[in-house]
């Protein structure tokens, strides 16, 4: 371990892949040099990282790395969620509550068993096989989308801690964690050499793992909401979907209550279905193009013929429009009403 301290991640990836145990002096060593692992090259640490999160029961296995010093040891980030107690909707401490939302992810991808969970609450929860393919692509060398996700899941709330408040009533709350959490992720799979795509997946799931819950209040999201949500997520936009479920499975854990995990699952299906729908509508038939408006209005290329097209696709998906005619009416109403200014931002937040 002196000599390589790689091998104390090593150690227990071998463990983890031929079944194995760990004997007790080797364990105890592996404790004793736990803080070497900050001094491996990140590439080293990446590689054993992804190969312990790829097999199920990877929850699991972080316990275990916790137990022998090795996670806070990698991620110091995590250890300020210790103790850190939340409000009455959360059985765990922040810290627990992420490993568990691992676990619920694991639960909910159809890779291990989950202690809380049973077909009973699997069976309304959303999977097919188009969702296992999404998934199970590659993000880069070593790693894909279920591996994301579990990384997604362990940092989601990461920054609670640091943005933990109390309110006049004693009641906690964790304002602008989303966004701080997503900063403090890039600069951790930055520290262990993760590619950029890597990077670019997970800071999007801990950023936006909020936002499918906040989409509805009382009634299903609109069609131009989904639309819009599908547009700033991009190609993490269903992965979301399954953090916000195991973040909420991960919540309640024992104190779950069918009738609020089943809502729940009726809203991600019913964001999931509308997708879809919105998806074969746009590609099925395009209303207008950029030629259109460089003819009809004159306008020059550039940026505003994007933002147009993008507002005549979301109008589109969202069934406001339906025809070449409605199209060119939109963006006439919009050139008129803002000059040819900026339409859409695309910035973050």
């Amino acid at each position: 371990f002196e000599r390589d301290a790689a091998r104390l991640l090593r150690a227990v990836r071998l463990a983890a892949e031929l079944n194995f145990v760990i004997e007790p002096q080797t364990e105890a060593l592996i404790r004793r040099h736990a803080g070497l692992i900050a001094s491996v090259p990140g590439e080293k640490t990446r590689e054993e990282l992804l190969k312990v999160v790829s097999l199920p029961g990877t929850a699991h296995r972080l316990r275990y790395l916790d137990e022998l010093g090795l996670l806070l040891a990698l991620f110091p980030e995590l250890a300020e969620g210790k103790g850190v107690e939340q409000p009455q909707l959360h059985f765990w401490d922040v810290f627990n509550h992420s490993l568990e939302t691992v676990a619920a992810i694991e639960f909910l991808t159809r890779e291990h068993a989950w202690e809380y969970g049973n077909e009973g609450i699997l069976a309304c929860a959303p999977w097919s096989e188009a969702m296992e393919k999404h998934l199970s692509r590659e993000i880069s060398t070593g790693s894909n989308g279920k591996i994301m996700l579990k990384l997604g899941g362990l940092f989601h709330d990461v920054a609670k801690p640091r943005k933990k408040t109390v309110d006049g009533t004693g009641r906690a709350h964790f304002y602008g964690h989303a966004r701080e959490g997503a900063d403090m992720t890039v600069a951790l799979l930055k520290r262990l050499r993760f590619s950029k795509r890597e990077i670019d997946l997970v800071e999007s799931l801990v950023y936006y793992h909020l936002r499918p819950m906040q989409m509805a209040k009382e009634e299903m999201p609109t069609p131009r909401a989904i639309y819009r949500y599908f547009r700033d997520t991009a190609d993490a936009g269903s992965d979301i979907l399954i953090l916000a479920l195991a973040d909420y499975l991960a919540s309640r854990g024992p104190l779950l209550e069918r009738e609020d995990w089943e809502e729940r699952c009726r809203l991600i299906n019913y964001i999931l279905a509308e997708h879809d729908a919105q998806q074969a509508k746009v590609q099925l038939e395009k209303l207008i193009d950029g030629h259109d408006l460089i003819n009809v209005f004159g306008l020059a290329p550039g940026p505003l013929i994007g933002e147009l097209l993008e507002l005549v696709r979301e109008a589109q998906a969202s069934g406001e429009v339906g025809d070449r005619e409605g199209a060119l009416a939109l963006v006439r109403k919009k050139l008129s009403s803002r000059g040819g200014s900026r339409i859409i931002s695309r910035n973050r937040g």
